[in-house]
C-alpha cells in the first residue's frame, strides 16, 4: 500500500467516523470504487486508532474527571456516568467478539451496506425531528447509556454508523443534539480502544510499513477537525443533510449494483 493510498483511507476514516455516515461502509466501499485491493478489517481497525487519538485530544479532560470520580467511587454525577459508560460499552464488545467473522465477510456486501445506509438514515432523520432535545449530558443515567450502548452494538454492520446510531438513540432518549453527540463520543473511546487491542496481533505485519502510520496520522488529524466542527454545527443545525446523503448514497449503490 502506498502512502497516498493510506492517506486517502485515513481521511475517509477521519471524516466518516464522527459524521453519522458510517466509516466502515465507506472503508469497505472505497477499494471497490477506486479499484484497490480491499485493505481488510485489521487495517480499518488500525485507522480507528487514529480517530481514537482525536477523541483523546478533545475529551481527555472529561475522561480524566470521570475516571477520578469513578475509581474513587465518589457520590457524583460523573461517577454515575462513568459506571454507565462502562456498562454501556459491553453490548458492542460482545457483538464485536461474536460477529467478528461476519464483520469481515458477509456484512461488507455492498447491497447490505446500501440498505443499512438508507434505512438507518431515515431512522436518524425521524429521531432528529421527533426527539424532545431538552436534556443535557449531566442528566444521563444508567438506563440512557445502556440504551445508547445497545444501539452502538448495531454498528458492527457497515452502513449503520456507530456515531449515527448512537446519535439516533440519544435523540430518542430526549437529549439535545450536542449532548447526544458528546455521549456518542464518550462511548466510542472504550470500544475503539478495546477493538484496537483485540486486533493488535493482526496489525503487527503493518508496523514496519510507513503507510500504516500515514493512515493513522491522517485519520487523527482529520478526525480532530471533524469532532470540533460537528459539535459547533450541531448547536444550530440538524442531521437532515447527513440523512439525505446516506439515503442518496444507498440508492446510488443499489442502482450501480443492479
Amino acid at each position: 500500500m502506498t502512502n497516498g493510498h493510506a492517506a486517502v483511507l485515513g481521511a475517509i476514516q477521519g471524516l466518516a467516523e464522527f459524521l453519522p455516515i458510517s466509516s466502515s461502509a465507506h472503508l469497505a466501499l472505497a477499494p471497490r470504487l477506486l479499484g484497490w485491493e480491499d485493505q481488510g478489517l485489521a487495517f480499518d481497525v488500525a485507522l480507528h486508532m487514529g480517530t481514537l487519538g482525536a477523541l483523546l485530544l478533545v475529551f481527555w479532560r472529561d475522561w480524566w474527571e470521570l475516571a477520578l470520580d469513578g475509581l474513587r467511587r465518589a457520590d457524583t454525577d460523573r461517577r454515575r456516568l462513568f459506571d454507565a459508560l462502562v456498562v454501556g460499552t459491553v453490548p458492542a464488545a460482545v457483538a464485536g467478539l461474536l460477529l467478528e467473522h461476519q464483520a469481515e465477510t458477509v456484512f461488507r456486501d455492498p447491497a447490505r451496506i446500501a440498505a443499512a445506509l438508507a434505512a438507518f438514515g431515515v431512522l436518524m432523520a425521524w429521531a432528529d425531528r421527533r426527539g424532545a432535545k431538552d436534556r443535557g449530558l449531566p442528566s444521563a443515567g444508567m438506563k440512557d447509556v445502556v440504551v445508547v450502548g445497545l444501539a452502538q452494538a448495531l454498528a458492527i454492520v457497515p452502513g449503520v454508523s456507530r456515531s449515527g446510531i448512537t446519535l439516533t438513540a440519544g435523540l430518542l432518549m430526549g437529549f439535545d443534539r450536542v449532548a447526544a453527540a458528546r455521549l456518542s463520543f464518550l462511548l466510542a473511546m472504550p470500544i475503539t480502544a478495546g477493538a484496537g487491542l483485540h486486533e493488535a496481533k493482526k496489525a503487527l505485519p503493518y508496523l514496519s510499513d510507513p503507510s500504516f502510520w500515514t493512515g493513522i496520522a491522517v485519520s487523527a488529524l482529520v478526525g480532530f477537525a471533524v469532532i470540533k466542527g460537528l459539535l459547533r454545527l450541531l448547536t444550530s443545525r440538524g442531521l437532515g443533510w447527513f440523512a439525505a446523503y446516506r439515503v442518496a448514497l444507498g440508492g446510488v449503490l443499489l442502482a450501480f449494483r443492479g
